[in-house]
């Protein structure tokens, strides 16, 4: 009550201004609080409505709060960024989405083409079982045809005759002994491989009395003799040295034929039984002429004529060499042709002549009255005459100045010591040597040793004699290396000697050269010759020559080899096949049995060149055997590889003769893995290729975990007994092919190369077929030969780094060229390439073949070979004067020819490549 009285005392009683204020404001915040209401609770509802409502009208002109098009609301630039993503995302999806619908559609065709691929291998396969079906009832039927008419050939069983077998029929006298009634064949049969057994000379009394030196090499060969055997039942020939004998411990003539006739296997008359009496001396006796041999052959360097006996006896060359080896360096060289006299002779006749200084008889008396029984007298006369005459300058002395040697009757005594004779010989043209004035002498020591020392040191024998025998006459065409003139003519002598041309008097000399060495020299080549004599009489083949066993390295295969551009950028050339077959040697040789009853002369002593290699000689110290390396391709048998009418494509055949042929890489290495592998994985898919032998020069064997390529081929790691270049051509019996390529293990050539190289080398199997070049020239200010290797258009080498050559040179090079040879490159470690180069322009008188214009073949980025050192070419340069020496003469010949393809490369038509062009 109190408040309002005073509510009312106060606006009534102070005019009521206080109350109408404090009214006013309260109706002011009810107001402004209702007002607030409304917005916040009225407003949001219509906007909501708007906004659910409003923009649903037709007119979308009239939305005021709905919302955009997507397009305006990307005209937003915060959004338009996600915008453009949003679109890429959009067209990759569809994009993939196309391909994997393109992806399932080829993998449904695939799956197709993969069905009728199925089918199709299947057919294949039914197809290759029927093909080799008839394949095989083709062979089954080819053999058949052929067992037909073919007879069935085995190897005759062979005999063995008892050893108290019974006696041969006696021919009328010894004298009419020949091997068809003095020889039992039936202890030789052709597959026997001709077994000697060689009685031990200690063991019988006359032993005592032989010559130390000769008895001493006789054993010494045979101890090395492949034709040698121990035992004696089995035997085709027995053999026993008898002779040379020292003079005062000589066992008289029925004490030696006693000694003989005890010999176990003589069987009463000595059949299969060859006597030797070999002779150091000239003045040699001839004591077997006294004693009886009965059916036993002898072999000796004197005979008389009552004694010989054609096709049985033997005559031998004297062994002057008995325990040592020539000295090539004291041997003259052949070249300058003629030399200081152009003939000289020096002995004396102890028998006294009627009138050694009477004048000779015209031709008139001579044919009014009778022929002189002895011509020596007419001889002295002649050749004095010629002497003195001045026309050429000729020595002849017919009086020795100190005490003669010791000779037979009627026979030229030796003057002087040997030294000296040799001293005078070689400066002769050619060597006289007047033969016994006794006709029944046919030979004899005196003779025999004249005949050796004249082709020893180069001077062309002239015997006086038509009716002497010389050594091994029956097997040897003198006629090539010594003339043989009739006393009678002894008026035309210097007339026929001056009218020899250069180019005949050189091939005689190197012929004469060629019998010393190889029949002559030493012991092993004299008992060689003796015995390849009687086997080549009795037709038996030659054992075949020894190969080089190789000791492989074992070694882990496996590493896949890749494909090295370089190697494989042959466009569409078609090298040839890579063999996918086991390898392919080349075929064996097949004549051993009609080799030595056919060709005897023909290959002996026909053949091209001085050497008589070519066709292959039987003889034993030229080669031990017509061995199994000289097959298809050397011209020594024909085989048909043509294909008729215009012939093959060259891309499509690989040409020649032989149809089929591979050939083998030699590859040299000495601690170079690295490099090794990498030249080994070149050699993948090598058309041709039969296998790789690696020689290992190297002390230390490979490193165990080293992995080597493989290159489709097998690769045989041969390990050598010395550190030698030798190695090189060492006919390794691991290789099966005639054709060798001969390759550093840092050489780099490519498979088209490769390929034109054995190509080429198969035209000319004879030579030396290769890339690098070099040449030989002569230095006149010095007087000696250089080693050239700058680039030239003119060669007389080819590296054998990279060469084509035939097998049958590695059996030469090895068994054959001499020892000294073989030797100097073992010193000097260097120069094997030029001595083949020298061995094969020796024997073929050829220069060899260089392929492409390619002069180096190292590959870039190999370490640094010997051949960069200073001493090389030095080395290189005393090689080629030492090698001359030995041969006596320079073998090497210039070429300016090079081959190379016209269309091996070069891209052509297919109907256009029907030949290749050489220029």
């Amino acid at each position: 009550m109190s408040g309002y009285t005073m509510l009312r005392n106060g606006g009534v009683g102070n005019g009521g201004q206080p109350w109408v204020l404090r009214w006013s404001s309260r109706i002011r915040l009810t107001w402004l609080s209702f007002t607030l209401f409304v917005i916040l609770v009225f407003f949001p509802l219509i906007a909501h409505y708007y906004l659910t409502t409003i923009d649903d009208a037709d007119d979308a002109g009239k939305r005021i709060f709905g919302p955009r098009a997507g397009n305006e609301l990307c005209e937003v630039k915060h959004v338009q960024d996600l915008c453009r993503i949003r679109e890429s995302v959009s067209e990759e999806l569809l994009q993939l989405e196309a391909k994997r619908q393109e992806l399932n559609s080829e993998i449904a065709k695939l799956n197709l083409k993969i069905e009728a691929c199925k089918k199709s291998i299947e057919n294949a396969k039914q197809d290759l079982l029927q093909l080799k079906n008839v394949i095989s009832q083709t062979e089954h039927s080819y053999k058949e045809l052929m067992a037909q008419n073919q007879p069935k050939l085995s190897l005759p069983i062979r005999l063995l005759p008892d050893k108290d077998d019974a006696t041969l029929p006696l021919p009328k006298s010894n004298r009419n002994c020949r091997l068809h009634n003095c020889f039992d064949y039936s202890r030789c049969p052709l597959t026997s491989g001709f077994p000697v057994y060689v009685y031990n000379s200690d063991d019988y009394p006359f032993g005592s009395s032989l010559d130390p030196l000769i008895k001493q090499a006789f054993e010494a060969t045979v101890r090395t003799n492949v034709y040698v055997t121990e035992n004696a039942n089995i035997a085709c020939v027995y053999i026993i040295l008898v002779g040379e004998m020292q003079e005062p411990v000589m066992p008289k003539p029925t004490e030696l034929e006693q000694q003989l006739h005890s010999l176990p296997y003589w069987r009463t008359d000595g059949h299969n039984h060859l006597i030797i009496n070999l002779s150091r001396k000239s003045e040699t006796q001839n004591f077997i002429y006294n004693i009886s041999t009965g059916r036993a052959m002898i072999a000796q360097s004197t005979f008389y004529d009552a004694q010989y006996r054609p096709g049985f006896d033997i005559v031998v060359s004297p062994l002057v060499h008995a325990m040592s080896e020539p000295n090539f360096l004291e041997i003259p060289p052949q070249v300058p042709v003629k030399r200081k006299y152009l003939f000289s002779f020096q002995g004396e006749k102890i028998e006294s002549l009627r009138s050694s200084l009477q004048e000779v008889r015209s031709f008139e008396e001579e044919i009014e009255g009778n022929a002189p029984a002895d011509y020596d007298d007419r001889i002295i006369a002649t050749l004095k005459a010629v002497q003195d005459s001045k026309l050429d300058f000729v020595l002849v002395e017919f009086t020795c100045k100190n005490q003669p040697k010791a000779s037979l009757p009627t026979e030229w005594a030796l003057c002087g010591e040997r030294d000296d004779r040799l001293e005078l010989l070689k400066l002769s043209t050619f060597a006289l040597i007047i033969t016994p004035g006794d006709t029944r002498l046919v030979i004899s020591a005196g003779c025999a040793m004249r005949l050796f020392e004249a082709l020893e040191v180069g001077a062309i024998p002239v015997v006086l004699g038509e009716q002497v025998q010389l050594p091994y006459n029956d097997v040897i065409r003198w006629n090539e290396a010594a003339l043989i003139i009739p006393k009678p003519r002894i008026t035309e002598v210097h007339f026929l000697l001056r009218s020899i041309s250069d180019n005949d008097l050189l091939a005689m000399r190197r012929q004469g050269r060629f019998l010393w060495e190889t029949y002559f020299s030493t012991s092993d080549n004299v008992f060689s010759t003796v015995l390849a004599v009687i086997r080549t009489r009795i037709q038996i083949p030659a054992a075949p020559i020894r190969e080089e066993p190789a000791v492989e390295i074992p070694h882990r295969s496996g590493k896949a080899a890749g494909t090295d551009p370089n190697m494989a950028d042959n466009g569409d050339l078609d090298l040839g096949p890579v063999e996918t077959e086991p390898p392919y040697a080349s075929p064996k040789y097949l004549r051993n049995f009609t080799l030595t009853a056919m060709d005897i002369y023909r290959n002996w002593n026909s053949a091209p060149g001085p050497f008589h290699l070519f066709p292959y000689t039987p003889f034993d110290p030229v080669l031990p055997s017509e061995a199994k390396f000289l097959g298809s391709g050397t011209g020594f048998r024909p085989i048909g590889g043509g294909a008729g009418g215009s012939g093959k494509e060259f891309q499509a055949a690989l040409g020649g003769n032989v149809p089929r042929e591979q050939f083998t890489v030699v590859m040299l290495t000495y601690e170079r893995e690295e490099v090794l592998m990498n030249s080994l994985e070149r050699l993948n898919g090598l058309p041709y290729l039969n296998k790789v032998v690696v020689v290992w020069n190297s002390p230390k064997l490979p490193s165990e975990d080293l992995l080597w390529p493989d290159i489709g081929v097998p690769i045989v790691v041969v390990r050598t007994e010395k550190n030698s270049l030798n190695n090189r051509f060492l006919p390794w019996d691991e290789i099966d092919t005639e054709a060798i390529l001969s390759i550093d293990d840092d050489a780099h050539l490519r498979h088209d190369e490769i390929m034109f190289g054995f190509r080429v080398w198969r035209e000319a199997r004879d030579r030396i077929v290769g890339f690098p070049g070099r040449y030989h020239a002569w230095d006149l200010p010095h007087q000696s030969w250089l080693y050239n290797s700058n680039y030239s258009c003119e060669l007389s080498m080819v590296l054998t780094g990279a060469a084509f050559f035939h097998k049958y040179y590695a059996y030469l090079y090895s068994y054959v060229m001499p020892q000294a040879i073989r030797d100097m490159v073992d010193e000097y470690i260097n120069c094997e390439d030029i001595a083949m180069n020298f061995l094969v322009s020796h024997l073929t008188r050829k220069p060899p073949i260089k392929v492409t214009s390619r002069w180096t073949f190292r590959c870039p980025g190999c370490p640094q070979a010997l051949s960069h050192d200073d001493s090389h070419f030095h080395e290189r340069h005393k090689c080629i004067n030492f090698f001359v020496k030995v041969y006596g003469y320079m073998p090497l010949l210039y070429t300016q020819f090079r081959v190379d393809s016209v269309l091996f490369k070069t891209r052509l038509p297919h109907d256009k490549t029907k030949c290749f062009k050489f220029i």
